[in-house]
């Protein structure tokens, strides 16, 4: 489900009568509610530009629930006022950047806005090193397979950790240390990421690490990595 989807789904109620007007800073807050949305819309795409920031879905669409209850709370309009709103704000945005002669540098002032505002509210969550990426992608794999046997993800999977833990022995290698002492470090390193995860599951709590950094650290060498911001 898409951000979009997201935002319809969460913000569905039946309508009441028209509104009082926001103020600017509700309105500033929307529109960046909008921005973020095509942004993410656009990562899910694939777009090139959209891919030069840090992925939104999962955190644009929790500063988009934050801002819409705000809005309710202070100017007690309904979720459906609201999610009108937000796709108004999404359409003012979009016709913003067809009109503009430049659409790429009128997203970029907008997102030079709407980032501060979004790592204010909804911080992004600490990037794992490569010992501890090539520990989660191992132990998503197991737990993948465990589930669907050898399944396409499971294979995905399989292969990237196996591309994060030789980059993590490249590394180790480099900085000096042995076979063995790299062997240690890892096993530590995937025996804690699994304790961290029992932990957090027994609170009803998901990862506190940016696992999506994963993906970009075993993206291929040859590439430059993105969303690093």
């Amino acid at each position: 489900m898409n951000f979009i989807s997201l935002l319809m789904l969460a913000l569905s109620q039946p309508a009441a009568s028209p509104p009082a007007p926001l103020d600017e800073i509700q309105q500033r807050d929307l529109s960046c509610v909008a921005v973020l949305a095509i942004i993410a819309s656009e990562q899910e795409q694939g777009v090139a530009r959209a891919l030069d920031y840090p992925l939104l879905t999962e955190r644009g669409a929790t500063y988009a629930g934050l801002v819409g209850q705000q809005i309710m709370d202070d100017s007690g309009r309904t979720r459906e006022q609201v999610r009108e709103d937000i796709l108004a704000a999404v359409a003012a945005q979009q016709a913003l950047a067809q009109d503009a002669a430049d659409p790429d540098e009128v997203v970029r002032r907008e997102m030079a806005t709407c980032l501060p505002l979004l790592d204010a509210a909804v911080p992004p969550k600490p990037k794992p090193d490569l010992n501890q990426c090539a520990g989660m992608l191992q132990l998503a794999y197991e737990e993948v397979h465990d589930r669907e046997g050898l399944s396409k993800t499971a294979q995905d999977l399989k292969t990237l950790a196996a591309v994060l833990d030789s980059r993590a022995r490249d590394k180790m290698r480099a900085e000096g240390l042995s076979g063995q002492e790299s062997d240690i470090l890892l096993t530590l390193s995937r025996e804690t990421m699994l304790a961290d995860a029992k932990k957090l599951e027994s609170r009803g709590q998901g990862s506190n690490l940016d696992f999506d950094h994963c993906f970009l650290l075993a993206a291929p060498e040859d590439k430059e990595p993105r969303n690093e911001h």
